[in-house]
């Protein structure tokens, strides 16, 4: 496998050296290379964030430049001309603090400072401020690229899931489906994960409000303490502002289309003494409609046609969700924390699926016209607990953490769906009219422990230890309707439960050297499974079990190619797995639509994903890279015709390969515009078996991301976004390119501690989706889909409160870090 992937790849990395080593040197050289950095720590050696850092030139104390700590107290000016600066610190709460001077000549290109601490006025009540420093909205790190929410001024008022619609090289699908560069991945929320199918998880993201989230993390090679499930992950990150004092912000937002849709937030923090309190709150009402046109032809041995079915639905939806977060952490001590968190969600909802299909024959004269409706009204809620511990040995960096966590989903839903069918005279030939009823219940239970020990010559040595119990219990009790009398049909009813254990260690060895930074882990799971498909009068009862394990290494190289890391080379590689979908494992034949059926696989084994990823970077500027992905096993749901029904289910029917070039550009041309451009383009490979067939497709896909932001005087600020993507294959779906752009309006108020902004989303309505299924005998499908996509919305933003800036706690993770994004 290695010898292939380096075959594989051995002729993209050697133009992509040869890019990196020359482009630098054409393109790039800059005559003022200096810099300056360090971190900001109150008396207990704790980081703190947010923390003003101006620059001044020694010789007048003119500012040359400002910038704000990070979450980790981190701050650092690049770019700095030869000469003598004075750094100065301020911080409400804090003494103010200023350094010698500091001088950087040819010989001392860089400086980076030891720890500074900040002393405490003493001031028990502080006045409010308001922090002007602007994060970008992409931030490039080893592991990870980081999208910060509130950079951008469209995200205002959306939900969890358009904020991910429009990050660099995440694709939403019209079924709920996310991936990221075309890769499936797991989506976890402060690094839980969410156990939900496809669907659920659309539908949850939908509910949370864009005004909860701070940052989203996109790991294309995620590392070895995260769960080695999905070829990606994409780690939702909730707003937790641990500045001492009261504070908190509130946003509302009202978008309309055809239908309005509202999404609020309240986030609150309490920090005083050894006590941090911390909540969020959230509602968010939905409603949307979806417009479908399906096309289906059948044909002869001989090629003639011989039926066709074309059918038109009309697809409405609404909820009212609730979602909030509790949370508190206190500590014993200055190296001790305690924390508890609270996290539930409500979302009561209510659909209806009307449709109208007409049979032909192959003359394409009609031969019966079906109509009819499904509506379902649906109560999902959700609740979790995470107890956390953390533990600091000395100031040397040595620390231990264990989480314990609890999540549990509920849901039950209702569906009735009368369906006719009338001759073309309208005399009726059939009708059908069945209801549902649709409970299940899901309990997570995780245990986990990291240790971190820093080694001499600045090592460090990562371990931990994971362990996962998922139970899951989800039934279909099927009624056949005859005027006032439902009768259970046994053959259409089903009821499946699935057991899943996971086991876990991993260790990451880290070092840096003077130009060279290394990370190495190795990630051991083992996974035994039991499924059970309990029996009636008519289904049989069945089961199966899996046992298995298997090792998953990753690594992660940076190298810089000049003494101030201006550019950089990293080099990243992986290996992942992905496990079935809960439900992808339950054998039941399930009713979708009068012509359209789906069903799971107890035999599904879990996919491989080999991932090897080499990049350049100039600063936060420019990263060029190429990425290969090579995946063996991969489960796609296929589609049979069987008559002029169409039967949907998963198999491990394939493997391949892609390779991307992928770009990201971040500018400030002027003092006013910030531009950040981001692209992929590469060819995708599925060598796959369906319906027998041996299939060898391949296909050039891509996709960008366009981003403007200006800044103007008295508050105003703008942004224009373009984005689209060209074919997607998957298996036998081909779906054709799309494009949309959005727009968005800022004004901040209240000495900027408040902001109206006005958003338009798809401005052309050009968001529409058409797609068509190939490789199924006898048989041509076409389908095109539509939404309520093109919005115009108005949001309120208000930060409130008084602070101190000092940060208490560092970590944000839980110990649930994948299982909650399987249940499909």
């Amino acid at each position: 496998m290695y010898i292939y992937l380096m075959q594989s790849l051995k002729r993209p990395i050697l133009l992509l050296l040869m890019t990196a080593l020359t482009l630098p040197a054409v393109s790039f050289a800059q005559p003022a290379a200096g810099k300056i950095s360090g971190t900001i720590q109150n008396a207990g050696s704790q980081p703190l964030p947010a923390i003003s850092v101006q620059l001044l030139r020694a010789s007048d104390s003119s500012l040359i430049k400002g910038a704000a700590t990070d979450d980790q107290g981190k701050f650092e000016f690049r770019k700095l001309d030869n000469g003598a600066y004075l750094l100065v610190a301020t911080g409400l709460g804090y003494k103010k603090y200023a350094s010698i001077p500091l001088t950087l000549d040819d010989r001392h290109g860089s400086i980076r400072l030891p720890a500074i601490i900040l002393q405490r006025t003493g001031a028990n009540t502080l006045a409010a401020v308001a922090v002007t420093a602007k994060k970008a909205l992409v931030e490039e790190q080893l592991d990870r690229t980081v999208v910060n929410v509130d950079a951008m001024i469209g995200n205002a008022g959306s939900n969890a899931l358009d904020v991910l619609s429009k990050s660099p090289g995440v694709t939403v699908g019209t079924d709920g489906s996310i991936t990221l560069n075309g890769n499936g991945t797991t989506v976890l929320i402060d690094g839980r994960p969410t156990y939900l199918s496809a669907a659920d998880l659309a539908a949850y993201l939908r509910s949370v409000p864009a005004g909860v989230l701070d940052k989203v993390e996109l790991m294309t090679n995620p590392p070895a303490k995260y769960d080695a499930a999905g070829a990606t992950i994409i780690n939702i990150r909730l707003k937790k502002n641990r500045a001492a004092g009261f504070t908190g912000n509130i946003s509302a937002g009202w978008n309309q289309g055809t239908y309005g849709r509202s999404n609020d937030a309240l986030n609150l923090n309490y920090h005083n003494g050894k006590v941090t309190l911390f909540a969020n709150l959230g509602y968010s009402l939905y409603k949307n409609y979806g417009d479908e046109d399906y096309r289906r032809y059948f044909y002869d041995d001989n090629g003639s046609l011989n039926n066709a079915v074309l059918m038109n639905t009309r697809y409405k939806t609404t909820s009212n969700a609730w979602n909030g977060k509790l949370g508190m952490d206190f500590a014993a001590s200055s190296s001790t924390t305690y924390g508890i968190v609270l996290t539930g969600n409500t979302r009561p909802s209510d659909d209806r699926l009307d449709y109208i299909s007409h049979s032909y024959d192959g003359s394409m004269k009609l031969d019966s016209t079906g109509q009819g409706y499904t509506s379902g009204s649906y109560k999902w809620k959700n609740f979790g607990a995470n107890l956390n511990f953390q533990h600091r040995f000395g100031s040397g960096g040595k620390e231990i953490s264990a989480d314990l966590d609890y999540i549990n989903y509920d849901s039950k839903g209702n569906k009735h769906s009368p369906n006719y069918v009338t001759l073309p005279d309208g005399t009726p030939a059939s009708q059908l009219d069945f209801q549902y009823y649709a409970p299940a219940d899901i309990h997570i239970y995780t245990a986990k422990t990291d240790y971190t020990h820093p080694l001499k010559g600045h090592a460090k040595l990562e371990a931990g230890l994971k362990y996962s119990d998922v139970n899951t219990d989800i039934a279909t009790n099927y009624y056949d309707v005859s005027g006032n009398i439902s009768l259970p049909d046994y053959g259409q009813t089903d009821h499946f439960i699935y057991k899943e254990r996971i086991g876990a260690a991993y260790v990451s060895l880290g070092k840096e050297w003077k130009r060279l930074s290394a990370q190495v882990g190795l990630r051991v799971e083992n996974t035994r499974s039991q499924g059970h498909q309990l029996g009636n009068a008519v289904v049989k009862d069945s089961s199966f079990s899996r046992n298995y394990t298997d090792l998953f290494p990753t690594a992660f190289f940076n190298y810089k190619l000049d003494s101030v890391g201006n550019h950089t080379l990293v080099l990243r590689y992986g290996r992942r797995i992905n496990r079935p979908g809960y439900q992808q494992l339950n054998p039941f034949l399930v009713y979708h639509d009068k012509y359209s059926y789906n069903s799971g696989n107890p035999y599904l084994k879990p996919c491989y994903n080999y991932h090897i990823e080499l990049s350049w970077r100039y600063k936060q500027y420019l990263t060029i890279g190429a990425h290969y992905d090579h995946v063996d096993g991969i489960i796609f749901s296929t589609t049979s015709a069987e008559g002029d029904l169409f039967i949907t289910r998963p198999d491990n029917i394939a493997h391949g390969h892609i390779l991307f070039m992928v770009t990201n550009l971040s500018l400030s041309p002027t003092k006013w515009w910030n531009f950040n451009f981001s692209n992929r383009w590469g060819n995708l490979v599925n060598k796959s078996t369906i319906n027998g067939v041996y299939v060898n497709k391949s296909i050039l896909i891509g996709g960008f991301e366009l981003l403007n932001q200006f800044r103007f005087n008295k508050g105003w600020s703008a942004e224009v976004q373009a984005m689209g993507r060209s074919r997607i294959l998957s298996a036998q779906n081909v779906t054709k390119a799309v494009w949309f752009a959005n727009t968005a309006v800022q004004k901040n108020i209240w000495k900027e501690k408040a902001s109206l902004r006005l958003t338009i989303d798809d401005i052309f309505y050009s968001r529409k989706f058409h797609d068509q299924t190939t490789d199924i005998s006898h048989a041509a499908a076409f389908h095109s889909y539509v939404e309520d996509s093109r919005r115009i919305g108005l949001a309120f933003n208000y930060r409130f409160g008084k602070e101190s800036g000092e940060r208490k706690r560092r970590r944000n993770n839980s110990g649930a870090d994948e299982e909650q994004g399987r249940v499909n």
